[in-house]
């Protein structure tokens, strides 16, 4: 094979060309496969060196390893410049506006629902009181629902109208979404003895809606059970949940005679409150009164259902709706909002994650 010098310039310009032309590392990649490689048009020209004489061997083997180190030198600076204006073209794509506000952490940027930070202002407000959550299932029997707290039969909460009925089982039996949580009072007393100091929060359900009812709700009851329990006793709880829930010094309320199938006496309590300002209730001033919940002595025949002697042992109950305090504390206008999943509304009424309710730290803070 008879290799001119005029050959190799060629050549030389035609690799050197491709090379300022490539446009990516690929490319480049490609142009030394080509001119390199194993069967490369320069490594093709490497091996005709075995078949030269000594003489030609002196003259062509410098010359080919010469185009062979400037292809080589070629291939390398542009690949350099290929990869730095790679990294400055994904560094201008990339680059970070330090003028926006930085972005929160998910930690930061979620909200707690409302009721989930209410269930735990509860918790914390009779936690500290020396009561116990207790919970319950929401599909209730007959019995637990209605007959165990003394509920006669052809009373009206028993009806289609207000209750959600499952269809008969095959026994005939047709259970309940629990239209309390007070079917969790009989439970408790069936599993433990007295003294029982429990709180219930939990879901509800009945056939309404509207601002102010929804067919699902949550409700709070509390019970407690021993030898002495007193309406006294009952007053002092409810006046300290007060005062702590809506964070007052101090409370004023009143306690009205009224009638629950499970309490006897029954007594409906109000919450002195001031009512003058448009969309806002402030508690424990004013000259306005607001009902906030219903209690009463336990029944002593719902301690009959429960196991208990009521000649031996006696308690106070109450119950609210979780909902209802939520707004009156919160300010929030429409029931029904609670269940919109609205992120907008969650923002506004939500809480941060990380803000756990304390009564030393504070509960809404």
């Amino acid at each position: 094979m008879n290799v001119t010098a005029g050959n190799l310039e060629v050549l030389e310009s035609s690799l050197l060309a491709d090379i300022a032309a490539a446009s990516d590392e690929q490319a480049i990649e490609a142009i030394r496969v080509a001119a390199l490689g194993k069967k490369g048009s320069i490594s093709e020209l490497l091996k005709t060196l075995g078949s030269m004489s000594p003489e030609e061997r002196q003259v062509k083997g410098p010359q080919f390893n010469s185009l062979r180190n400037r292809v080589t030198e070629a291939l390398t600076a542009r690949k350099a410049e290929l990869r730095d204006a790679a990294i400055a073209a994904r560094l201008a794509a990339e680059k970070v506006d330090v003028t926006l506000p930085v972005r929160q952490s998910p930690a930061e940027r979620g909200r707690i629902h409302p009721i989930s930070q209410v269930i735990d202002e509860i918790a914390a407000i009779f936690g500290d009181l020396g009561f116990q959550i207790a919970e319950g299932p929401d599909i209730e029997t007959d019995y637990y629902n209605f007959t165990a707290l003394n509920f006669p039969v052809g009373h009206p909460a028993r009806e289609m109208h207000d209750t959600f009925f499952f269809p008969p089982d095959a026994n005939g039996e047709r259970k309940v979404l629990r239209t309390h949580t007070s079917p969790v009072q009989i439970r408790t007393m069936e599993a433990q003895k007295p003294p029982i100091r429990i709180v219930i929060p939990g879901k509800t359900y009945r056939a309404d809606s509207d601002a102010t009812h929804t067919p699902m709700f949550h409700q709070l009851e509390g019970l407690v059970i021993d030898r002495t329990a007193n309406v006294a006793n009952m007053k002092w709880v409810l006046e300290e949940f007060c005062k702590a829930y809506f964070e007052v010094a101090s409370v004023k309320m009143r306690f009205r005679p009224s009638f629950f199938p499970f309490t006897e006496p029954s007594l409906e309590v109000d919450i002195q409150c001031d009512r003058s300002r448009p969309g806002e209730v402030r508690f424990g001033e004013g000259s306005d009164w607001m009902e906030i919940l219903g209690c009463g002595m336990v029944h002593p025949n719902v301690l009959r259902y429960g196991g208990l002697d009521p000649d031996e042992y006696q308690g106070f109950a109450w119950g609210m709706g979780i909902d209802r305090i939520a707004m009156l504390k919160y300010g929030m206008p429409d029931l029904r909002a609670f269940f919109d999943a609205d992120v907008r509304w969650l923002s506004h009424y939500g809480f941060r994650p990380l803000d756990m309710p304390t009564l030393f730290g504070g509960l809404s803070t």
